[in-house]
């Protein structure tokens, strides 16, 4: 179900997500850019800038919602082909980390079988506690 956020908790939503990603969200063209060179975007149940757009509107209930939030590579192709240089990996994170403050994060770290803790790169389980851990 959609809930429909009233004009100040859409500021405050808008406000809190350029807070805690350090992206300027509104300047957003809606250009399409960072979805034609996103790798990921045609797995994707909400494409790039679809993203950012409802990050725009205050939809987060909606966002943390989406499968695309964990679909984000953070490959930052998206911000290289930006015009205003917006950090979509950054403002998917955000969504992520409210998902984690809601206590609803995917990951339990302590599911790792130790075998493969013990094998795997360091950066890629670093990569993985950052991306989807408590």
């Amino acid at each position: 179900m959609v809930r429909i956020l009233q004009p100040e908790e859409r500021r405050e939503a808008v406000n809190r997500m350029h807070e805690l990603s350090n992206q300027d969200i509104l300047l957003c063209l809606q250009c399409g850019k960072c979805t034609a060179g996103c790798p990921f975007s045609n797995d994707m149940d909400l494409a790039p800038h679809q993203i950012v757009r409802m990050a725009q509107l205050g939809l987060i209930d909606e966002l943390k919602a989406s499968e695309a939030i964990w679909y984000c590579a953070t490959c930052f192709t998206c911000v290289s082909r930006c015009p205003v240089a917006i950090d979509i990996a950054a403002v998917a994170e955000v969504i992520r980390l409210y998902l984690q403050m809601d206590d609803e994060a995917r990951f339990d770290p302590e599911s790792i079988p130790k075998s493969l803790t013990e094998n795997a790169p360091q950066q890629a389980l670093v990569s993985l506690y950052r991306k989807f851990g408590n």
